[in-house]
């Protein structure tokens, strides 16, 4: 079962992706009311960036993800959590059970689903007042590095966009009609980095692949000039984690 989009090349280069900030995630488990023990499911998993958090909670995770390289990889990265398995399925056909989890998680993974198949499959697989949640790590793009790397992205790329995961999701899932009014959350964290993994990670930038895949390797080679330039071995990238989640309503 595969994506529109496809990460397989991608794959490797997330493993030096940012986690999510503790703080956000920590307030999510609180309001949805998991505890230890409790079963969740974590869509688009990928490498387990999420994957991993929810499990170090205690939490027994069923891990979702279309892709058979970033599937190894995450398995690979979860191995030390006997309470986490590892399913293929996408966002809107996940191959769960009905009523099956007290939450339901899109880690950077909401966007590349069509979004409204996902929370109705969501609705189908959350318990009554189960909770949905998508959440992305934004780029603070104040940061003086950051702001370079957005004039290289722009020269190359007319009308660069962020695409729907810089949008607000309130109104998206409030028009389900499954759930109840969103809850936006957020966090920040600084991720730092060995600047060649940095550098790294931008081959893994799906939303710039996709709007320029013939001058990909261009724009790589340009941020890759552009970090080495500032002569430091790590970079810190600050990130905001943006939450937003909302109760299910049977």
């Amino acid at each position: 079962m595969k994506t529109e989009w496809d990460y397989t090349e991608l794959a490797d280069a997330y493993l030096k992706r940012p986690d999510y900030a503790q703080s956000a995630i920590d307030r999510m488990l609180e309001t949805a009311e998991v505890k230890p023990g409790d079963t969740v499911c974590d869509i688009g998993a990928g490498a387990a960036h999420l994957t991993i958090k929810l499990a170090e909670y205690g939490l027994k995770v069923c891990a979702v993800e279309p892709n058979d390289a970033m599937r190894a990889n995450g398995i690979k990265r979860t191995a030390q959590f006997p309470d986490v398995s590892w399913h293929e399925g996408v966002g809107e056909h996940t191959g769960m059970q009905d009523s099956s989890f007290g939450l339901v998680t899109f880690g950077s993974s909401f966007n590349v689903c069509d979004r409204q198949m996902a929370l109705k499959e969501s609705a189908r697989i959350l318990r009554p007042d189960g909770w949905f949640a998508c959440m992305w790590n934004h780029r603070d793009l104040d940061d003086p590095l950051q702001k370079q790397i957005e004039v290289v992205l722009k020269k190359h790329i007319t009308d660069y966009s962020y695409g729907t995961r810089r949008e607000d999701q309130t109104d998206i899932i409030g028009q389900s009609g499954l759930f109840d009014r969103a809850i936006y959350l957020e966090g920040t964290v600084v991720h730092e980095i060995p600047a060649e993994d940095f550098i790294e990670g931008w081959r893994s930038h799906g939303t710039v692949y996709r709007q320029s895949p013939q001058k990909f390797s261009l724009i790589n080679e340009e941020i890759k000039k552009l970090v080495e330039s500032v002569g430091m071995e790590k970079v810190k990238v600050p990130y905001t984690t943006r939450i937003w989640m909302a109760q299910y309503i049977r």
